[in-house]
């Protein structure tokens, strides 16, 4: 069955390595999620300084990445080619995790940007060779398929620990189970703190579940330099559309988590229901990721992207009629029921395009000869966190524009009308931009096992 390259895996390797993706859903979607409210509301930053805080750190992200992929690629720890860097950055990113939401420094700008750019680079020193280890395991497109949906069931595990756990853990433990006031702050440093510490014990069973099998052979790592990220990103066509579809996809979600706890809290004026509204964000991949290899083979996978971006575009204008129809606005279950819709399109097609990953990987290999996993990794991640970015910098803007005051308990209309744009109306705007995007990838099933097999055929003369 495991024909050399055409690796089958266990369950425990699939879950395995799954844990790594629940173990940094953990630690940086809370980030990606809570940390601008945490900032505004609880540190005492103001919005649009926070905004450029984002846009900084995402600057030097664009350095660091591609420093970290080359890195990588060019070395063979003993402990693991990827895997190593899962214990050796895990430690430091689970302290600088717990620090970031430490309030003993309210205000201090110096403070939030010493923490959260270390934060960053930390998370970089993790996800980068995480994402390159998962196209060491198998060159098999079903095994690939079932590794990702395993991969985003477990990372969507972490969601829902993060979009319920951590408001309904915050609510019930802060004074006067309001999580929003500085008085709450020793609650936000404490929950973040376990999840970090549970995020770490997880990276380490992912450790000990995964293998690297397919790798660049270790005479060619010498050969490996920073400037192969600009070099690939202009001659692999697949990287290039896969990128940017990444940027906009991200760039969707992020703006949409920042502002769900501002929308339940000002426009809804249900804060307490946060935690189960954030819950229907993760609950559909537990019904529908299972499904998603059967549905692949069954209408191909550009088609599994087109249905499901649509599903949640029709999810996000439901959300839009109701919270601007008042009778609407005040059937609580109406609300949920376009969030799951929203939710369930977006699971679907953001989960997937990880499996493409390991093409535009293969795709290199066979135009170039070197399986340069780290350096792909790094431009995905580039413009993964360029997406977090926009997920940053342009709810602080509209916040600041609109005339948001994290001091008041009621905002004003237009205030809301500028959450209400952050949650549905942009995001909205980018899937569509995502749907032409993807339109335009050319691998399809067939292409690709052709693909990684000329690639063995080569190896084997080798």
């Amino acid at each position: 069955m495991n024909t050399k390259g055409f690796y089958k895996l266990s369950w425990a390797q699939r879950i395995g390595f799954g844990s790594g993706d629940l173990a940094q859903n953990l630690i940086y979607q809370t980030v990606a999620t809570y940390l601008l409210f945490f900032y505004t509301n609880i540190f005492g930053i103001k919005p649009e300084v926070a905004a450029v805080m984002f846009l900084i750190v995402r600057l030097v992200d664009v350095l660091w990445d591609p420093f970290v992929g080359a890195f990588i690629d060019k070395r063979n720890p003993k402990m693991g080619k990827y895997r190593a860097y899962l214990i050796l950055g895990g430690i430091p990113l689970t302290g600088l995790a717990i620090l970031t939401f430490w309030n003993g420094f309210s205000g201090q700008l110096w403070y939030a940007y010493i923490t959260y750019v270390t934060l960053s680079l930390c998370y970089t020193l993790v996800n980068v060779p995480y994402g390159a280890l998962n196209a060491s395991l198998t060159r098999d497109t079903d095994e690939i398929t079932k590794l990702t949906s395993t991969r985003m069931f477990m990372a969507n595990m972490g969601g829902l620990a993060v979009q319920f756990g951590i408001p309904a853990t915050i609510q019930h433990f802060s004074p006067n189970n309001d999580w929003s006031q500085p008085a709450a702050s020793g609650v936000w440093f404490a929950v973040m703190t376990v999840y970090a510490l549970v995020g770490f014990a997880l990276l380490c069973f992912c450790y000990t579940q995964t293998k690297e099998r397919i790798v660049m052979q270790e005479a060619q790592t010498h050969t490996v330099k920073y400037a192969d990220l600009f070099t690939e990103f202009v001659r692999n066509r697949p990287l290039r559309i896969l990128a940017f579809f990444f940027i906009t996809a991200f760039a969707m979600m992020a703006i949409g988590n920042s502002a769900s706890a501002y929308y339940m809290q000002y426009n809804l004026g249900q804060a307490d229901n946060l935690k189960y509204f954030n819950a229907l964000g993760s609950i559909p991949a537990f019904i529908f990721l299972p499904l998603v290899p059967m549905i692949r083979r069954a209408i191909g996978k550009k088609r599994l992207f087109y249905v499901f971006l649509i599903v949640s575009i029709i999810g996000m204008a439901m959300l839009y009629l109701i919270s601007t129809t008042p009778t609407l606005k005040e059937q609580l279950w109406l609300v949920y029921v376009a969030q799951f819709i929203k939710s369930t399109g977006i699971i679907v097609a953001t989960g997937y395009m990880w499996a493409l990953v390991p093409e535009v990987i293969s795709y290199g290999e066979w135009k170039s000869g070197r399986r340069i996993s780290g350096i792909v990794n790094a431009l995905t991640g580039i413009f993964f966190k360029a997406g977090f970015a926009l997920g940053g910098v342009v709810p602080g803007i509209v916040l600041a524009i609109t005339g948001f005051n994290a001091g008041e308990a009621e905002q004003s209309n237009m205030a809301q009308q500028g959450i209400l744009w952050l949650m549905v109306v942009i995001p909205a705007g980018l899937l569509l931009l995502a749907m032409f995007i993807i339109s335009k990838y050319e691998l399809d099933d067939k292409r690709i096992v052709e693909i990684d097999k000329e690639i063995e055929e080569r190896q084997l003369k080798l």
